[in-house]
């Protein structure tokens, strides 16, 4: 039998960073959102021998799934499990793929061994791969704070559209916290303003890009996490795909029309043939 479960991109629609504290993480106030751009994730039940293939991209040997296997290990037997992953969220994009297909991996096991794995243990195993990880357990959209792993999932969103773009290159997540470090702001409080972010003090060149979007008609653009990926909002499914029309004349990078995702949307599992 093989089962394939939901590995959906998120958006964070706020994204407050507070200064590096003793522990040297650097606690953040957030809201996330699941988004309809998902990689495919597929576990065959009846391998005989464990195996993780990623396709369409080159991750390396060691990554969020694999370390989420060895995590899961400590709690509970696993059988055989050959996972196979098509890729389709962009890495250094600030849309959470890896850590969406950590959680993918979590929540199979979870639905899987439901005796021999608890939530608690799950929470542990996310917590311990990824800041971001916990988010994608909770899905549809979540309040994070602390280091994001403190969550609070909120209502379902009203029908929205995204129009999401990934310039050529790519930021490192770790480079990106380390120019925030020299500068100094006030650490923003909840509620927050639906696309701030304050990554994009760093990133000039992206957020011009956001405010392309809004040229295209978005009814507010701004950057994902650490980017480089941005998102505009709109409130019509036309009209994301004629924004998404003149960023391909323009020539700005990949770019997906996606709907934002209920929680039932981003967590679903399902057996096939």
């Amino acid at each position: 039998m093989v089962i394939e479960v939901a590995s959906p991109a998120k958006l964070n629609l706020f994204l407050a960073v507070g200064p590096r504290d003793s522990s040297g993480y650097h606690p953040i106030r957030t809201e996330f959102q699941a988004i309809g751009l998902m990689d495919e994730v597929r576990i065959d039940l009846d391998a005989t021998s464990p195996s993780v293939e990623f396709l369409d991209a080159e991750i390396p040997p060691n990554n969020t799934v694999t370390k989420s296997l060895r995590l899961i290990a400590e709690f509970c037997n696993l059988p055989p499990l050959g996972i196979q992953i098509r890729k389709v969220i962009p890495s250094e994009a600030g849309l959470g793929g890896g850590s969406s297909n950590a959680a993918a991996i979590i929540r199979a096991v979870r639905h899987l061994l439901p005796e021999y794995f608890s939530a608690e243990d799950a929470l542990s195993v996310a917590r311990a791969v990824g800041a971001d990880v916990p988010f994608f357990l909770v899905g549809g959209r979540a309040r994070g704070e602390g280091y994001g792993e403190q969550l609070t999932p909120l209502p379902d969103p009203e029908p929205t559209y995204a129009l999401v773009l990934k310039p050529e290159y790519g930021h490192s997540t770790a480079d990106m916290y380390r120019a925030l470090d020299q500068l100094e702001f006030p650490f923003a409080e909840f509620p927050g303003k639906v696309g701030y972010n304050d990554f994009e003090r760093v990133a000039c060149e992206t957020t011009d890009l956001a405010e392309r979007l809004q040229m295209f008609g978005a009814n507010m653009a701004a950057m994902t996490g650490s980017g480089s990926a941005v998102y505009g909002l709109f409130e019509r499914e036309s009209e994301a795909n004629e924004a998404n029309r003149q960023s391909d004349a323009e020539n700005l990078g990949q770019s997906w029309v996606v709907p934002f995702l209920t929680r039932a949307e981003s967590l679903w599992i399902r057996s096939t043939d």
